[in-house]
């Protein structure tokens, strides 16, 4: 079927231009060459180590002698040490999915700053647990709205990157939310093993090894929350709020371009087209709703939700974010960060110093196996990296489960197995730090329409926040339950997720977020669709600016009219 005016033709002839105008590079040179929104996300990323400051501090905080004594059964009961442990998740989940509204509403820069209060709010609740008496529930209070502003941190920084980035580096700049986790895990692991054994006389000095280590997460809060207030909103969200001249503000800061760049307009009528359209079809959807009071807007936001469920093209997205991330978690990567002390001591590793050491190595690999994520995943592309980090987390998986059968009863005498299976955790989280780690969310975040992409990416987070807070649960009763069982279901889960990405997800390197509806289907939309692009492309005049930068480039255009089918 043919379409009038399809602006996906239009989009995609207008990024070649600006390619080949800007001589735009990928990967490291292309960080180097968009230097003011490398540093922007880069310091939007303290988000993501706040995220992974959390899920590694409390490992190592849950095998600390001076945090068990204080605690008491809390955390040598498996399922309440289960639940010490999810309960930020499930804190995590619930701020994921509010904040799909409030990055609507209040913008993506505004919701990191609320979500910053509310994380520090819940840190100093975990620390009001040392004037307790062996009482968890400050701690579970605390880790759930802690849990809150992580969720919610952990969707709209990505959202945010993406969409300050251009294409060709966008890959790489959500890559670093993952990296940021990465180095947070680091540094909590590291900090853990250098507290373990303060120690003192009194009930106070003795409690400093575990306050030591929860308090520390204030300090890169502080700096976020203050930071953010310099940041610049996103230019796609100013455009999608009616504030186009702010929008070109930004844009002309970000890329370092003149506002009248013919490029860097080039860039504005491509916002602001699909913005146009996806409000009018809004319109036309929904004529009895207006975004003019907080009823009708949640209305509205509600309708959006549906929406996402009622086309093959938008529903196809709804399980790409979902099924992706449900099998993310279930690679187990957080079974091991949430747990590695006591996994360590399982495989032998009897003394507590030995495992929280071994613990850190974990934080350094995931670490460094991270980085080359962020340089190259915008040339090689998502799912082959997906797939290979998958057979590989799987293969340890399996090598793990087969050492643990063989020697289960005999690590004193076979330490060498012991610390071969310690290698095949150190080698699982090489595997996840390159590939589900960083792809898995660069995937989320830049699947969705503009209209639907905060509540798509939130849809996402939440499935991510949800399975991680089942993981979190369940992982001490099956470690003690079917032990290297364990290994087993988790390396069969991943074997699935392999699958998956590489039958059903399409690859999205190096495409602008517009681009997105062509490869999941949009171009089955009815011609009625096509006709509202067509004028609004008129209207704009991103046809006669496509015309000039062709002209001037020399880049054949796709057919722009075509005729109704």
């Amino acid at each position: 079927m043919g379409g009038a005016g399809n602006t996906s033709a239009a989009v995609d002839a207008a990024a070649q231009i600006r390619k080949v105008n800007l001589k735009a590079s990928s990967g490291l040179p292309g960080l180097i060459q968009n230097r003011k929104v490398f540093g922007v996300a880069m310091f939007a990323c303290l988000g993501g180590l706040l995220y992974g400051y959390n899920q590694g501090v409390f490992s190592g905080v849950l095998v600390m002698h001076s945090f068990e004594e204080h605690m008491g059964d809390a955390v040598t009961n498996e399922t309440r040490k289960g639940w010490l442990t999810s309960i930020l998740e499930l804190g995590a989940w619930f701020g994921a999915l509010y904040s799909g509204i409030l990055c609507e509403r209040f913008s993506r820069k505004y919701t990191i700053l609320a979500n910053v209060c509310i994380f520090c709010i819940g840190v100093v609740i975990q620390l009001t647990a040392a004037t307790g008496n062996g009482s968890s529930s400050n701690i579970l209070g605390g880790r759930f709205v802690t849990g809150m502003g992580v969720g919610s941190l952990s969707m709209s920084v990505p959202t945010y990157n993406a969409e300050i980035a251009p294409p060709e580096v966008r890959g790489s700049l959500v890559a670093m939310q993952q990296l940021a986790i990465t180095f947070g895990i680091m540094v909590s692991f590291w900090i853990n093993y250098g507290t373990n054994h303060i120690g003192g006389t009194g009930e106070t000095q003795k409690d400093t090894a575990w306050l030591l280590p929860l308090a520390l997460q204030l300090v890169p809060a502080v700096i976020l929350g203050v930071g953010m207030i310099f940041m610049p909103f996103s230019p796609r969200w100013l455009v999608h709020h009616g504030r186009e001249e702010e929008a070109i503000k930004v844009l002309t800061s970000l890329r370092g371009l003149p506002a009248d760049d013919p490029i860097l307009q080039l860039e504005f009528l491509e916002i602001k087209a699909q913005s146009i359209f996806e409000k009018r079809t809004e319109k036309e959807r929904f004529p009895h709703l207006e975004r003019n009071s907080t009823w009708s807007y949640l209305k509205l936001e509600a309708a959006g939700y549906k929406s996402l469920f009622t086309s093959w093209p938008m529903f196809r997205r709804v399980i790409v974010a979902t099924v992706t991330m449900t099998f993310q978690q279930w690679t187990g990567v957080n079974a091991i960060l949430y747990y590695a002390p006591t996994i360590f001591e399982q495989l032998g590793m009897s003394n507590n110093t030995t495992s929280l050491l071994a613990t850190g190595v974990v934080g350094v690999a995931m670490f460094l196996a991270t980085i080359p994520a962020v340089i190259w995943v915008d040339n090689v592309g998502r799912k082959p990296i997906l797939v290979i980090g998958a057979i590989g987390m799987a293969t340890c998986h399996f090598i793990i489960a087969a050492i643990f059968a063989e020697n289960e009863n005999q690590w004193e005498s076979h330490r060498a197995a012991g610390w071969a299976a310690v290698a095949m955790v150190w080698l699982f989280v090489v595997h996840f730090g390159y590939s589900w780690g960083p792809c898995a969310w660069i995937i989320i975040a830049e699947i969705w329409p503009l209209s639907v992409r905060a509540i798509g990416t939130s849809l996402g987070a939440s499935a991510n926040w949800m399975n991680n807070f089942i993981v979190g649960q369940v992982t001490p009763d099956m470690l003690s339950g079917i032990r290297y069982g364990t290994y087993i279901f988790l390396g069969l889960m991943t074997s699935l997720g392999a699958l998956f990405i590489f039958f059903f997800v399409p690859e999205t390197k190096q495409l602008s977020l517009e681009e997105m509806d062509v490869i999941f289907g949009s171009e089955g939309t009815a011609v009625a669709d096509f006709e509202r692009q067509a004028e609004i492309s008129r209207e704009i005049g991103l046809d006669e600016a496509l015309a000039r930068f062709s002209e001037r480039s020399g880049v054949v255009l796709p057919e722009v009219e075509g005729k109704h089918a």
